[in-house]
């Protein structure tokens, strides 16, 4: 094996994060030195444009697949929720860090001094000051009354507005990208009523005090593989693979097996209002929910199995079919043409 190892990431906050922390656990556990490459992705470029809008998250990885297959970088670090469900040929996901918390975490503003929200000057709904911590905001109850009726709420995502319409119906469900700081001081600075964002990304950068609440997978299931960091190297490469399997965890890997052959039977990429969570029950077993759910919010499809951890990839196959018996693939096929519609390309 070579003295080091080429690392590939994007140059985010939490990209950085994720990649000096696979790079510490290489070394940690005996493997070779990791050199950071940063790594512009087409995401990184077009920051003013909505994902949807733009051939979603997949932006945010396809020059570090190319580089890995030009043999620039040995490895590369994602989000795995910005994977496409089918990697390139070549291509193979080799291991996992353990899962963050996997939930969507609602952020609300707060005062300038900290203690408490702020209404914006003129809002029909005026909410009332409330601290930010998690423990002042209980249940989805809660949130509704607090947010009213029409509230802005930053997130690009399809499918969080898909399941969030289902709650706020009148909602104003505006895109919001760059840095995390970014879109918080945005937020503090009266862009929005709420934000919407993963969990894991909060936590992991040192923002899990600004969780208001974390929704439950029974409001917003999260995206596939969201939590869980995913390294990606050349297929058959064995040195590489070996050094990071020592770092991979087994939980997380059959969580995101699971997760991710359900959206490739699906035939969903990143941009479509699909939502799986599978969580390891049992010892030894998975437990697979999903959802497949209109853009509009009017229906939705639910479906939830259990299965060996050893099968993952058949339990979100077989969770994947009984979506598709229920009506998931009309809901998909909708999107899709919407999607195309947008982009200016015919069905």
């Amino acid at each position: 094996m070579s003295t080091e190892l080429r690392l590939g990431t994007r140059g985010s906050q939490l990209a950085l994060w994720q990649a000096n922390t696979v790079a510490a656990r290489i070394a940690g556990a005996g493997g070779p030195p990791c050199r950071i490459l940063v790594i512009k992705t087409s995401g990184d470029r077009l920051q003013d444009a909505p994902l949807s809008e733009i051939g979603g998250k997949r932006l945010f990885v396809k020059e570090l697949e190319d580089a890995l297959l030009r043999r620039e970088i040995d490895l590369a670090v994602h989000s795995s929720k910005d994977m496409p469900a089918v990697l390139p040929p070549g291509l193979a996901i080799a291991g996992v860090l353990p899962r963050e918390d996997p939930l969507d975490a609602v952020v609300l503003p707060v005062m300038a001094d900290g203690l408490g929200l702020t209404a914006k000057k003129g809002d029909a709904h005026q909410p009332s000051a409330m601290s930010h911590q998690p423990s002042a905001m209980m249940t989805i109850d809660d949130l509704v009354a607090h947010l009213g009726q029409s509230p802005s709420i930053g997130t690009g995502s399809v499918r969080r507005i898909a399941q969030l319409t289902r709650l706020f119906p009148g909602a104003r469900f505006v895109p919001i990208r760059g840095n995390l700081d970014t879109r918080l001081r945005k937020l503090d600075e009266g862009a929005h009523d709420a934000l919407v964002l993963a969990a894991a990304g909060l936590r992991r950068l040192g923002f899990g005090h600004r969780i208001s609440l974390a929704l439950p997978a029974a409001a917003c299931v999260p995206a596939p593989g969201q939590g869980i960091v995913a390294i990606e190297i050349r297929d058959g490469d064995t040195s590489v693979q070996d050094a990071v399997a020592r770092i991979s965890d087994p939980d997380a890997a059959a969580a995101l097996a699971a997760e991710r052959a359900l959206v490739a039977a699906l035939g969903g990429g990143c941009q479509t209002p699909v939502g799986a969570l599978a969580s390891v029950v049992d010892g030894d077993g998975l437990e697979l929910v999903a959802a497949v759910v209109a853009l509009d919010g009017s229906r939705a499809v639910r479906g939830q199995a259990r299965g060996p951890r050893a099968h993952a990839a058949a339990l979100g196959a077989r969770v994947a079919a009984q979506l598709v018996r229920d009506g998931a693939g009309e809901i998909l096929a909708e999107a899709a043409r919407a999607s195309s519609a947008v982009e200016g390309i015919q069905p």
